[in-house]
């Protein structure tokens, strides 16, 4: 007998939960798929922040360093500049032989070069003399020139060695140990970082034979005149910074004779480390600081 009372209807999915809000198949792809979406979001910020930290923080901060350096150096130079003779160097081509061979003598003329690996570490060879051509050698990490290439508005110290975390990251442009040191005969070669911490030698692919790189010590002021440009070898190819350089993988690009070098190397393409590019000029003349 019916006597029109509703029966309650028990509604699926649980107490409180209208229709569509069950823990069905598609409930749980949303749910997987808003999580997915969430984590997504968390991870590109990461990545932009990491890349804003690269690009951008390293670059101020290896800049700052830089340029509190140079200022240092000078100061100390000037501080101590009563103290010195003051007696010239004369010019470069007095002091010793010219290279007669231009850039691409017979490769068999160079001497073996000593093997260069990553950029982080220091290339094995015998002791040089002096940061101006005479004295002791500086110590491991220390700063004692200034880097100066108009061309690219570029001013930086130069420290002993190229340690990453000791040179390169801090902005500074590392001397290759066992190489030459400025003025002298042979081949004063450098690194630098092309992209982050300071990248002081971004642009020296726009570098143009005729440019001059200058080298300044406590004593001297070297100037260096670019001769040519190698723009791309393994960064295994130790002949770019032999005494009498000459490139191995590419041996149509170098030297055949000795004289007064200055190399620059950095990582390209941009943004990796997988060659090297490289800058060769040759000593023009010095003079008193």
């Amino acid at each position: 007998m019916r006597t029109g009372i509703p029966v309650p209807v028990r509604v699926q999915g649980g107490r409180g939960r209208g229709p569509g809000h069950g823990r069905g198949p598609r409930a749980r792809a949303a749910r997987g798929l808003w999580v997915g979406a969430e984590l997504a979001v968390t991870v590109g910020l990461l990545v932009l922040l990491l890349v804003a930290h690269q690009l951008w923080w390293t670059n101020r901060e290896a800049r700052a360093e830089a340029r509190d350096t140079v200022h240092s150096l000078e100061d100390q130079w000037g501080a101590s500049g009563s103290g010195r003779s003051g007696g010239s160097t004369g010019s470069a081509e007095s002091a010793g032989p010219s290279d007669p061979s231009g850039p691409s003598g017979p490769a068999q003329d160079s001497p073996a070069s000593p093997a260069a690996g990553d950029e982080s570490v220091a290339v094995a060879g015998g002791p040089q003399a002096g940061t101006s051509g005479r004295g002791s050698a500086p110590r491991g990490d220390q700063a004692y020139a200034v880097i100066r290439i108009p061309r690219i508005g570029v001013t930086a110290p130069i420290a002993e060695g190229i340690s990453k975390a000791g040179v390169l990251d801090k902005g500074y442009v590392g001397h290759y140990v066992g190489t030459a040191q400025p003025g002298q005969t042979g081949n004063f070669a450098l690194a630098g970082h092309r992209n982050t911490h300071g990248e002081p030698f971004r642009y020296i692919n726009r570098l143009r034979v005729g440019d001059s790189v200058v080298v300044e010590t406590r004593d001297t002021v070297y100037t260096y005149v670019v001769d040519s440009l190698l723009p791309q070898t393994s960064a295994r190819d130790g002949g770019t910074i032999a005494p009498v350089p000459r490139s191995v993988v590419k041996p149509s690009y170098g030297y055949s004779a000795p004289g007064r070098y200055i190399t620059l190397t950095t990582c390209t393409p941009e943004f990796t480390s997988t060659y090297r590019l490289v800058v060769w000029g040759k000593l023009r003349g010095s003079r008193p600081r």
